[in-house]
C-alpha cells in the first residue's frame, strides 16, 4: 500500500532551536497516528512542518502537494457570516465537498443560519472542524482538536476521524487526552528531543554575524 506521507531523518526547530530530531513515520490511508508528549516536546511544531508551514532543519518529507488539512487552536471562522457561510467559504478554498454532509456530521445542521459570533465556543469548534469535512484533503493534521469541546462532541469528532479513515484518509494527531479511536497508533516524541542548546544552522550564521 502506497503511504500518503512519509518523513525520513526529520529535524525541526523553534525559534531557532532544534526541538525534534531524527524522526522517521509513516501514514497510510486508513491510519491514525496520535502524537503524545509534553507541553513543550515539539508537537505543534512538527505539525506546521509536516503541514509546510515552516521549512524542516533536516530530513525529508514525501507527500503529495495539497494534501493535507491543518488544523490548529483557532476555529478559522469569520464572526458576521453563519455557520454554513463560514463552511462555503472553506469549500470554495478548497474546492471541496457540499457543506450540508459537513454540518450535519458535526450535529451543526440545526444552527446552519446562525452568525458564528452567536455560537457557544463549543460549537465554534465544532464548526472550525467541520473545515475538515469540506477540504476535501486525504491527510488531517490536527494538533489539539479536541480544545472546548465537551465528552458528547469529543466522541462525535472520534466517529468522524473514523469515517474519514474508513474513506482512505489518514490523521495526524497532537493530543493529550484520549479520543477513543483504540485501533490509532501512538509515537511518544520524548526520545526524539534534540540535544539542548544545539542550533539550526541558519540561527548559528546569525549569532556569528552579530557576535
Amino acid at each position: 500500500m502506497t503511504a500518503l506521507l512519509t518523513a525520513y531523518g526529520l529535524a525541526v526547530a523553534r525559534g531557532g532551536a532544534r526541538t525534534l530530531e531524527g524522526l522517521d513515520l509513516t501514514l497510510h490511508p486508513g491510519q491514525a497516528l496520535i502524537l503524545r508528549g509534553p507541553n513543550g516536546v515539539g508537537k505543534t511544531t512538527l505539525l506546521r512542518t509536516i503541514a509546510g508551514l515552516q521549512p524542516a532543519v533536516a530530513g525529508r518529507i514525501d507527500v503529495q502537494l495539497d494534501s493535507i488539512a491543518y488544523a490548529a487552536h483557532a476555529d478559522g471562522l469569520k464572526s458576521a457570516l453563519t455557520a454554513a457561510e463560514n463552511l462555503q467559504f472553506w469549500r470554495e478554498v478548497f474546492a471541496g465537498p457540499a457543506v450540508a454532509p459537513a454540518l450535519a456530521a458535526m450535529d451543526l445542521a440545526h444552527l446552519a443560519q446562525r452568525p458564528a459570533h452567536t455560537l457557544s465556543a463549543g460549537q465554534k469548534r465544532r464548526l472550525g472542524l467541520a473545515r475538515l469535512l469540506v477540504s476535501g484533503r486525504p491527510i488531517w493534521a490536527l494538533d489539539e482538536p479536541t480544545v472546548s469541546l465537551d465528552a458528547g462532541s469529543v466522541a462525535l469528532f472520534a466517529g468522524v476521524i473514523r469515517a474519514h479513515l474508513a474513506q482512505g484518509g489518514a490523521a495526524l494527531i497532537a493530543t493529550h487526552i484520549d479520543l477513543g479511536l483504540p485501533e490509532a497508533r501512538e509515537l511518544d516524541l520524548v526520545p526524539y528531543r534534540a540535544v539542548p542548546g544545539r542550533r539550526t544552522a541558519a540561527a548559528a550564521s546569525f549569532d556569528e554575524v552579530f557576535a
